[in-house]
């Protein structure tokens, strides 16, 4: 995956951007395509995560 070469600092970067993105997107003062941003990334995010990564049997659950 693309992502797994970000490092750690930069995701929390993303995703505070896009916790932003929200806040503007719900104040009216973002456009729509802002939010459909925040909507992939998020996904992104959770698809990335070590619950849904078992979940889909894509690791293994003694993995740290």
């Amino acid at each position: 995956m693309p992502l797994q070469t970000a490092t750690e600092g930069t995701k929390q970067i993303v995703d505070a951007v896009s916790v932003a993105t929200v806040v503007g997107t719900l104040g009216d003062a973002l456009p729509p395509m802002a939010a459909l941003f925040t909507l992939v990334w998020t996904a992104i995010r959770i698809y990335e995560t070590k619950t849904v990564q078992r979940f889909l049997g894509k690791d293994s659950p003694d993995d740290s």
